[in-house]
């Protein structure tokens, strides 16, 4: 007599518990895996914008005209578009004002540019902490249908007289795919999360960076 140890037969015939770990484990990995595309077209299209705005920005054109174009576009602006648009427009509110110091139009400008990256940051990292407890949470999901697949098969042990390898693989090896599908879910999710924190990085960097720029050369506007 022979057993069936096919992944899909495993599955079937795991207890109930298993079974539930082995579903969570799916709908986990599911998510993940959509938040992985979502996160890597969202940063792709981020860096394909700050190129495109970087090269407008410094063809030396007039900044009103930018801030124009910026302003008059179809769909939301985003990334350092933002930026440009939060500090320009507060530039140019504060320089309207009277008697007002161009030491504090400068300050009301950074301020608003600062504001302006927080929340672009706040954009661009989420979901990315889902990805973070999907890589560190995983494998212990897993590995806790196995310890219970694998208690079921040594319970099971106690009713017989004599214990052979062919009556528990069955059970061990259905709690085994328990800790395969942890892992599944955990290391696309471990790899995406490393790889997308340090993308995310560079190019926060990037907006700090313009952010600096755009400021000096406020500066110079600010006391003509």
């Amino acid at each position: 007599m022979t057993t069936d140890l096919s992944i899909l037969s495993l599955i079937i015939e795991a207890s109930v518990l298993v079974q539930l770990v082995m579903l969570l484990l799916l709908v986990i990995s599911l998510f993940s895996w959509n938040v992985i595309f979502q996160k890597r077209r969202m940063l792709s299209k981020a860096r394909a914008e700050a190129e495109e705005f970087e090269e407008k920005f410094w063809s030396g054109g007039d900044l009103a005209n930018l801030y124009n174009q910026v302003t008059s576009g179809r769909h939301g602006n985003a990334g350092m578009a933002t930026i440009f648009e939060a500090g320009f427009k507060e530039f140019a509110r504060l320089r309207k004002q009277e008697s007002v110091d161009p030491m504090a139009v400068l300050e009301g400008a950074q301020r608003a540019m600062r504001v302006a990256l927080s929340r672009e940051t706040d954009r661009l990292e989420l979901h990315l902490p889902f990805l973070a407890t999907v890589g560190s949470t995983s494998p212990y999901i897993g590995l806790f249908g196995t310890v219970w697949g694998i208690m079921n098969s040594f319970r099971a042990l106690g009713n017989v007289k004599q214990a052979t390898i062919a009556m528990v693989a069955p059970g061990i090896a259905e709690a085994l795919v328990a800790t395969a599908m942890g892992l599944f879910a955990a290391i696309p999710a471990v790899i995406a999360y490393n790889r997308f924190s340090t993308e995310l990085e560079r190019l926060i960097s990037r907006y700090d960076a313009f952010s600096e720029e755009f400021a000096s050369i406020l500066q110079r506007q600010a006391h003509k």
